[in-house]
């Protein structure tokens, strides 16, 4: 473990991501420019100058390239992102956008999702930049907007219209792995992804005769498609064990000294502690509804009923997802498809690549315990434009999460907030990172 008296440089991370959460990034109520402008000044004062692109006015998005010691070695692609997701501050015990230092942790709402990668990754760079210790190999630093609402603005965006932004990238890091998973008092396994559900926003709608509500009726729309969602139960969804969620598994098994049965991968879950719901995710295919509306007056049956679902699927498996979807709402439904992203396929020789080693070599820098297992991400994230441009990403934000800390828990959740000895660890793990990978 690194001396905290001689790791001072690192608790730029806690004000930093504290300053990220009072610029207002919230999908629907502000815009990325703060956040972007307030980047791109940090890596200006190290001499780095940042481009900032905008699809839309002040939906903007950074993108910065660093020099390596090693120009011959193919850059390496950090992507964060700089939206948040909204916060209803009546819900919270601190503003959500107060960026508050206390009870050791940084509050608000993108505490962990994800203004504090972006912190830690910035605090690596100009620390090593402001002591003349370039990276290893050549940096390119993606801060997307718009990664909440699937890309659209942001890196889907520049994937399209300016993919030169990433020439020469052959790999990528960003959020979803990293984080500690406290197996026992004294191991921790630190997932790394390199795989994600895809997402699909898919809308159900039933319909039937509009009329008067006091006749006995059989195709009310509300009622069916009522009974169609609360058909959407997990039992409905059949396990699937991919490669990723399977050496997670194998791995927290081997820690225990018990035997993995591939045939029940669920009875494994339990050692993960806290985050067995969180892998657990990646067993299955889920719809969850998120969104409902139907009727315009409390004594007419309305013609229809609508409601929107977050669909994820295993990547690769959309037609398999389709039919499983729809022997679970039943035949008086109607799908339809409103958007949809593809999900992360690992690539064909992924567990051989050596972000493994770099990222295991770093982390025991810090948590000589460490353990690396890569794992497939029930969520998703700009990865999965990114890939089209032939670049093979992972999820590396390193995290030491003390134990008891429901960390998944806090995305998109009430009081987010991530532990300030996290943001230290994470910047001191990733200066690591970036000078041997």
């Amino acid at each position: 473990m690194s001396d905290p008296a001689a790791s001072d440089w690192a608790d730029d991370a806690v004000r930093l991501c504290s300053e990220l959460i009072r610029l207002d990034g919230q999908l629907g109520s502000s815009d990325e420019r703060a956040g972007a402008e307030y980047v791109a000044g940090l890596l200006s004062a190290v001499g780095v100058e940042a481009t900032l692109l905008e699809p839309e006015p002040r939906r903007t998005s950074l993108v910065a390239r660093i020099s390596g010691a090693d120009p011959t070695l193919d850059p390496l692609l950090i992507h964060t992102h700089l939206d948040v997701v909204p916060a209803d501050a009546s819900e919270w015990s601190v503003d959500p956008l107060s960026g508050e230092v206390k009870d050791g942790f940084v509050w608000g709402r993108g505490a962990v999702d994800m203004k504090n990668m972006v912190a830690s990754v910035l605090t690596a760079l100009t620390h090593r930049l402001s002591t003349g210790r370039l990276p290893r190999r050549p940096v390119v630093l993606a801060c997307f907007a718009d990664e909440e609402n699937a890309g659209v603005l942001g890196a889907e965006w520049l994937v399209r219209e300016r993919p030169e932004l990433f020439k020469g990238c052959r790999t990528a890091i960003g959020e979803g792995g990293g984080w500690s998973i406290w197996t026992t008092d004294d191991q921790r396994i630190y997932p790394l992804h390199a795989a994600e559900k895809g997402w699909a926003a898919i809308e159900v709608t039933a319909h039937g005769a509009p009329g008067h509500a006091s006749r006995i009726r059989d195709d009310n729309p509300v009622r069916v498609l009522a009974e169609a969602l609360g058909r959407l139960t997990p039992d409905r969804f059949p396990v699937h064990l991919t490669e990723g969620v399977e050496q997670i598994l194998r791995t927290a098994c081997e820690v225990h000294g018990v035997a993995f049965d591939p045939d029940d991968p669920q009875a494994a879950l339990p050692l993960l502690g806290l985050d067995a719901v969180t892998v657990g995710s990646g067993l299955q295919n889920t719809a969850h509804p998120t969104r409902l509306a139907a009727g315009y007056q409390s004594n007419v049956i309305p013609s229809s009923a609508r409601g929107e679902l977050d669909c994820r699927y295993l990547p690769g498996r959309w037609e398999e997802f389709e039919t499983e979807l729809r022997a679970a709402l039943g035949d008086r439904a109607e799908l339809t498809v409103l958007a949809r992203t593809l999900g992360l396929t690992p690539g064909p020789r992924s567990s051989e690549h050596r972000i493994w080693s770099a990222a295991a070599d770093s982390l025991r820098t810090e948590d000589p315990t460490a353990i690396v297992a890569p794992y497939l991400m029930s969520g998703g994230t700009d990865a999965t434009h990114l890939q089209h441009l032939g670049i093979e990403c992972f999820g590396f934000n390193p995290v030491l999460l003390p134990p008891g800390l429901d960390f998944w828990s806090l995305f998109h959740g009430i009081d987010e907030r991530v532990p300030v000895e996290s943001l230290r660890f994470s910047a001191r793990v990733l200066d690591h990172f970036l000078g041997t990978y």
